[in-house]
């Protein structure tokens, strides 16, 4: 092919090798400040931003993601990314190491990306953690204990939203097949810790509603997270074979299923090695071996590693110990967590949703489209609920509704794969934002005109 443009191949190969080994590589010491400067603008952006909701009474969670937006790529650009289309000469951390560290302008590209990199794994490793950390708070025995009720609405609130959403996204604004099975699927979620926060708030945490709530958002997680895997792995192949598809939630269900089972005999171990180790760490490094063991399990089957980490947190939370790691995790989670939010929340472009842009419009017709989808989804699951005398049926469906942080590990998910636009990416989080502002006032609404039973400490979850 060169022959016949009439150009040597042997000098140009030579030129191109010659022109790779001459590129500027990122000195590891100035990588390395970049980090340190990166997580400075994450932490203190979670910190202010999740402070500053809590105290306007929303999930400090929310604060984190919000945080994260100011700083990334919609307004100070501390941190960004490359795959939200910007560069080195974008990013403020590399303008100021430039002024301060004696970064070379010819090194700054390398140094942005490997920057990036860095960060982008270390939210990785926090997403696993808080799956890990969400199991761990999903016990088992108490699901089983909540009874078919909770069952029945837990699917209602998965199939309801999903189908509806994806349907809709397809028929109504032509959005391609893979893209919208993902925006549906992240229309399932449910928050468990910002509905028993409310529930304990205004006493109604032991009522038989606010149960059947709990229960339903644990079995929503569980749901949830297999339906992502399923979803996740769908967007690798970019195309949708019913065999492939059938295949994915048999291999993910008993990839839990069967986690689940033999981490039983694990327990033994587990609890032997915990009282055997005299050193810090006794309980929790073991218990992050098996958790990181799962996820690479996960995913080198081509599942999410997150789903891993969740199997990992149900396995242990049936030991003996799995109330005492509990508490020995949170610190880890304090640390890393926050990045995975504040990360989501830097990457997204609001100027997608600019309605000046018309081009943007369609984006954010689909932001309340699925705004109601998510609503109307969760609020029919409360008028599932069978064979039960006076019960607020739709206190329930509120108590659903909720997305919470499960709904951005959807959302963060999708985005990497490739399977979301911006627009629609952004359109999930406002999504995710807005669900979960709207609950707590609705669920002190809709329980209102009942008597409050005794009141009851905060709970978190």
């Amino acid at each position: 092919m060169f022959s016949s443009l009439g150009v040597d191949p042997v000098p140009l190969l030579a030129n191109t090798i010659e022109g790779i080994s001459e590129a500027p590589e990122a000195d590891g010491n100035i990588v390395l400040l970049a980090v340190l400067l990166s997580l400075v603008a994450i932490y203190t952006a979670s910190k202010v931003g999740g402070e500053f909701f809590n105290w306007l009474g929303f999930p400090p969670v929310l604060g984190e993601l919000v945080g994260g937006v100011v700083i990334g790529i919609s307004a100070l650009h501390l941190v960004v990314f490359p795959e939200g289309g910007v560069g080195a000469s974008d990013s403020v951390i590399m303008q100021i190491l430039s002024s301060t560290a004696g970064l070379d302008i010819s090194a700054a590209g390398a140094t942005f990306e490997a920057q990036s990199e860095v960060i982008s794994v270390l939210a990785e490793i926090g997403v696993i953690v808080l799956l890990f950390e969400i199991g761990l708070e999903s016990n088992i025995r108490e699901l089983l204990e909540v009874g078919v009720q909770s069952l029945v609405v837990a699917i209602v609130g998965v199939v309801a939203p999903f189908f509806a959403g994806t349907i809709g996204l397809i028929l109504l604004f032509n959005v391609p097949p893979v893209a919208a099975i993902f925006a549906g699927a992240a229309l399932t979620a449910t928050s468990i810790g910002i509905t028993s926060r409310v529930l304990a708030e205004i006493g109604r945490l032991s009522s038989k509603e606010g149960q059947i709530i709990l229960g339903a958002a644990v079995m929503d997680d569980i749901l949830g997270i297999i339906v992502l895997a399923v979803v996740a792995s769908l967007a690798k192949t970019g195309e949708i074979d019913v065999t492939n598809i059938i295949f994915l939630i048999i291999s993910a269900t008993v990839f839990l299923v069967g986690a689940i089972l033999l981490g039983r005999f694990f327990n033994d171990t587990f609890v032997t090695l915990a009282k055997q180790f005299k050193t810090r760490g006794r309980i929790v490094i073991p218990a992050f071996i098996l958790a990181l063991l799962l996820s690479y399990i996960a995913a080198a089957i081509g599942l999410e590693a997150i789903l891993g980490a969740f199997a990992a947190g149900l396995v242990l939370d049936e030991t003996e110990p799995g109330k005492e790691l509990e508490e020995l995790t949170r610190p880890i989670s304090d640390v890393l967590v926050p990045i995975f939010f504040v990360t989501v929340g830097a990457k997204t472009n609001l100027e997608v949703l600019n309605p000046a842009v018309p081009d943007n419009r369609q984006g954010l017709v689909i932001a309340s489209f699925l705004i109601v989808v998510a609503i109307f989804g969760k609020v029919i699951s409360g008028f599932s609920v069978f064979g039960v005398e006076n019960i607020n049926r739709l206190a329930i469906g509120v108590g659903m509704i909720p997305r919470g942080e499960v709904g951005l590990v959807f959302a963060a998910v999708g985005s990497d794969s490739g399977a979301l636009s911006p627009s629609l990416d952004v359109a999930i989080i406002l999504m995710v934002i807005l669900t979960t502002f709207v609950a707590p006032p609705l669920l002190r609404v809709v329980f209102r005109d009942d008597e409050p039973t005794a009141t009851e400490p905060e709970t978190t979850a």
